[in-house]
């Protein structure tokens, strides 16, 4: 019983750890070669010795190398990748596709069952996105209906589905 819920404690650090991770560049969701590495329990190097390795496996939609201004954007917008700051390379960032392969490639029990957290946490991603985007579909519908009576109600509806002006915290970044 009680290694049924150290591992259950271990499950969620790992999921907030891999939330923390995803960012938000070049208008997709990665995961930079570092924090992968950590997940998967080995040296940033020996990830990217794989990648090196394996090079026909990761093509350009599974994986990119961040330009100077990207890194420089990670580092000051994540406070976890403040150690790339000094780091001569620039980061490697991975695709949910891309993270999957990286568990073929470094081919141990740890990295497969990471891959499988890490698959899971884009999939919970991409249905909070389609489900807000739903809600929202569904508000518009609802207003053209009912505007007349519900303006108030919608009003704040809408208010509470847009971003907070300059206040709310964002995860990763867009390009601009």
């Amino acid at each position: 019983m009680a290694d049924r819920k150290e591992k259950s404690a271990t499950a969620l650090v790992e999921v907030h750890r891999i939330e923390r991770a995803i960012l938000w560049i070049r208008k997709r969701r990665v995961m930079l070669d570092t924090d992968l590495a950590a997940l998967y329990g080995v040296p940033t190097k020996v990830l990217n010795q794989a990648v090196k390795r394996n090079k026909e496996r990761f093509p350009p939609d599974f994986m990119f190398r961040l330009n100077r201004r990207e890194k420089e954007k990670v580092v000051t917008d994540c406070d976890h990748l403040g150690r790339l700051r000094y780091s001569p390379s620039l980061p490697q960032a991975f695709t949910e596709h891309g993270a999957v392969m990286l568990a073929s490639v470094l081919n141990s029990p740890k990295a497969i069952e990471v891959s499988l957290e890490v698959v899971r946490t884009f999939l919970r991603l991409r249905e909070m996105f389609s489900s807000h985007v739903e809600l929202a579909r569904r508000l518009d519908e609802l207003e053209k209906r009912h505007g007349g009576q519900l303006t108030q109600v919608f009003a704040i509806l809408h208010e509470l589905l847009e971003p907070a002006p300059g206040g709310g915290k964002r995860i990763g970044f867009g390009q601009g």
